[in-house]
């Protein structure tokens, strides 16, 4: 495996070899999981490959439970539709127990509700913030299936808000795209907003497939407001923006994590992004965290710098580790119910690499129970399958990302509180 090549995990990977004595094994049959993943986008191809990396760590120590894992990896194209058949697919003809996706709530939520409910099939999302999956969840409508390691649009929303106060903004306009997750992020942060006494002047849903926001641009400016948020995604964003400025928009832009994006920068200009500030959630400052830059960075020449990078990382391996703990032929609600054993603050820490895979399957086949330590801290998820996290703000450069930034879980915890 590329970059991790310190002794200690070469210590680490012989004595997990010579303790579970499954390598062997392991080439003698092979488990399929789904990946439903959005590698038709620029920023989606990353957020697959780290998922297929960390596969490639459990295959490293003899697989998971007897087995190598072979990830089948479905393009959702950002699209339900697209991304229900796909996942369709995987269940119905490659009969999966894990499906390991989506981006974006829109496509989850009906993935979740028409596939893997139905089917019995656990679903582990990197990257769906929605806060309707809470509720679905408290209304027992999710059968305990679903996890995701992304925060809710609730840490993110406030943080925009934050950044509103932050540069003194006294009146805001608000673009969401009109599907699961923009709609929840939009009203979240437009009550953040309001509850700081920032003026929303209007909150304008946006559509897929439109061949111009013109019409919605012009709306939002009738309130001119200092600033505009964004909850888009880079198609929908750069033509919004583009329309924006070329109606004599403020450049004063704050925006969700779906801007993160290489393509959004390129496609309006760095000369028209100057005022520009991101939201997203955080690893927290820890050894763990560091220690998946470092072995992202030697795996991929290049540091973890999309959305969901980490995310993607941590959401794969928990879900491994807990088909592995549930055994061979483990049904969905199998694997689902042991993600607990995989994430006990009082198990036995266990790295996010290749020798603490090795060491968690070791710890699990004894009857123990493992702490993850992973990319994105000590994950621990609460009944209705959520994580909190820290945020950061970031900004555009010539050459990438810079975070700009970075607050801790008890400063947003303390934030939203006040919000409230």
């Amino acid at each position: 495996m590329n970059g991790l090549k310190t002794s200690a995990l070469a210590l680490g990977l012989a004595a997990g070899f010579a303790s579970l004595g499954t390598n062997a094994a392991a080439q003698d049959c092979t488990t399929k999981i789904g990946a439903v993943l959005p590698t038709s986008v620029d920023w989606g191809k990353p957020i697959a490959a780290t998922a297929q990396y960390a596969v490639d760590i459990a295959n490293e120590t003899g697989g998971v439970a007897g087995c190598q894992i072979e990830m089948v990896l479905r393009d959702t194209q950002v699209d339900p539709k697209v991304g229900v058949d796909a996942a369709k697919a995987l269940v119905d003809l490659d009969g999966v127990q894990l499906l390991l996706g989506a981006v974006s709530s829109g496509v989850s939520m009906p993935i979740l509700t028409s596939v893997t409910v139905p089917a019995g099939v656990m679903q582990m999302s990197c990257c769906s913030s929605s806060t309707a999956f809470t509720a679905l969840s408290e209304e027992g409508k999710t059968d305990g299936l679903f996890y995701r390691t992304f925060a809710t649009s609730g840490v993110q929303a406030a943080v925009g808000a934050m950044v509103a106060r932050d540069a003194g903004y006294e009146s805001v306009a608000v673009f969401y795209k009109n599907d699961d997750w923009g709609q929840d992020i939009g009203g979240l942060v437009a009550a953040d907003l309001e509850a700081l006494g920032i003026n929303v002047t209007a909150s304008i849903a946006i559509n897929d497939g439109q061949a111009s926001f013109r019409a919605e641009v012009t709306e939002a400016l009738k309130g001119n407001p200092q600033a505009i948020y964004m909850a888009l995604y880079p198609k929908e964003g750069t033509q919004v923006v583009r329309e924006w400025i070329s109606l004599g928009g403020s450049q004063n832009m704050i925006a969700a994590n779906a801007l993160k994006s290489d393509e959004f920068r390129d496609n309006v200009g760095m000369q028209f992004l100057g005022n520009f500030t991101g939201t997203d959630t955080a690893s927290p400052r820890s050894d763990s965290a560091d220690a998946f830059v470092e072995a992202y960075t030697a795996r991929f020449d290049g540091p973890p710098n999309g959305p969901g990078l980490a995310n993607s990382y941590d959401a794969t391996l928990i879900a491994l580790l807990a088909m592995h703990a549930a055994g061979e032929g483990a049904t969905g609600a199998d694997i689902a119910a042991k993600v607990a054993s995989i994430t006990d603050p009082n198990g036995t820490p266990v790295t996010a690499d290749a020798a603490g895979f090795a060491l968690a399957k070791e710890v699990l086949d004894g009857g123990g129970t493992v702490s993850y330590q992973g990319a994105t801290g000590n994950v621990q998820f609460d009944k209705n399958g959520d994580v909190s996290a820290p945020a950061v703000t970031w900004v555009f450069s010539e050459t990438g990302i810079e975070e700009q930034k970075y607050i801790s879980l008890t400063e947003v915890n303390d934030f939203m509180t006040s919000l409230n």
